[in-house]
């Protein structure tokens, strides 16, 4: 009997040892850190990638045969290279073969112009007057024509001993050639692109086809220009669905002003599907999903409340909150794992 009351006394002093425990860990303050909730805009988009590409290309031959001459750049003092700027119109080779330009009989045919005008002025003059026939102005008239489309015609000529940048962009490729060396018609020599505008096509799912349309703006990311995002738009759309891998094709235009992206280059692209400005955003990582629903803590006369909330817009790092949260809520980003409704917290940074 004495044996029974010992245990039942210690049982006793066991059960109250562990409700002190219990009151103590009541009075233990959880650290968190906090963030004021304010208004600010949040995007719903669709992730794609792919490769950008240049929108503006070329490969450029010679069109007739000449001695070979590279030309000095007059940005840089030096003979063109590669990576070299060239503005549209520069004559990046010249080609010289006399007996060609010889052949034109330019400085001929330019007299030749200029006699024909004199001549048409003349008759012209003494048509007004009276004194020749309005079919020998005509004729005077025709000579004129025909004698400026063969001048022409000779200019155009001789500027094919010139190869000149057709717009205005960067050189990839310079073929080799040993200067003054002849080089036969239809040698590659050139190679540009402008790449201060890309495109990139991309393939996205057929459940997307709904919210896709040409004009949404896309933001364009990189590897390479971390914490910097170019802007895109989309332009393109095809109404073809693949029946092999359930997707359609689209194409974006880059805006690459600054040159960050290079031709090549794999991107990723975020397509804006919808916007909400002055939203109540918060982080998706603070958020837990418990059976009531999506959960949140917020700090409350020094305790942690807890919230449930709905959603309006996401994305893979935001949602917006239609409900559940307040602007200037301060909301808990840190430590709110083990939280409970109305635990005791103590806020550190």
């Amino acid at each position: 009997m004495k044996r029974l009351a010992f245990l039942l006394l210690g049982a006793t002093l066991f059960a109250s040892c562990d409700d002190k425990k219990a009151d103590l860990n009541k009075d233990i303050a959880i650290q968190v850190s906090i963030k004021e909730i304010a208004p600010k805009s949040i995007e719903k988009y669709i992730s794609t990638t792919g490769t950008v590409e240049p929108i503006k290309t070329v490969d450029l031959k010679s069109e007739v045969a000449g001695k070979y001459q590279l030309q000095i750049n007059p940005r840089t003092g030096r003979k063109f290279q590669l990576g070299d700027y060239v503005q549209e119109g520069t004559v990046v080779i010249q080609l010289e073969d006399k007996e060609y330009e010889n052949n034109i009989k330019i400085k001929s045919l330019e007299l030749r112009l200029e006699i024909s005008k004199q001549t048409f002025e003349k008759q012209q003059s003494l048509y007004e007057k009276g004194g020749v026939t309005l079919s020998e102005l005509k004729n005077a008239e025709i000579e004129l024509i025909n004698a400026k489309y063969s001048y022409e015609d000779a200019i155009f000529r001789l500027e094919k001993l010139k190869v000149k940048a057709p717009f205005s962009g960067t050189i990839t490729n310079l073929n080799y050639y040993t200067e003054n060396t002849r080089i036969e018609a239809a040698s590659p020599v050139l190679s540009m692109m402008d790449y201060s505008k890309l495109h990139m096509e991309i393939n996205l799912a057929e459940k997307n086809i709904s919210m896709i349309k040409t004009g949404q703006p896309v933001n364009i990311v990189n590897y390479t220009i971390p914490g910097d995002t170019l802007n895109g738009v989309l332009t393109q759309l095809s109404p073809a669905i693949d029946a092999e891998t359930r997707s359609f094709k689209a194409v974006i235009n880059i805006n690459n002003s600054k040159l960050l992206l290079r031709p090549g280059m794999f991107a990723k692209g975020e397509i804006v599907v919808a916007k909400a400005d002055s939203a109540l955003v918060i982080p998706k990582n603070v958020i837990l999903n418990k059976q009531k629903g999506n959960v949140v803590f917020v700090v409350h006369k020094g305790l942690a409340e807890e919230r449930v909330i709905e959603f309006g817009l996401e994305n893979p790092d935001e949602v917006q909150v239609v409900s559940g949260l307040e602007k200037k809520d301060r909301l808990v980003v840190k430590g709110f794992e083990t939280l409970r409704n109305r635990s005791k917290i103590k806020i550190v940074k």
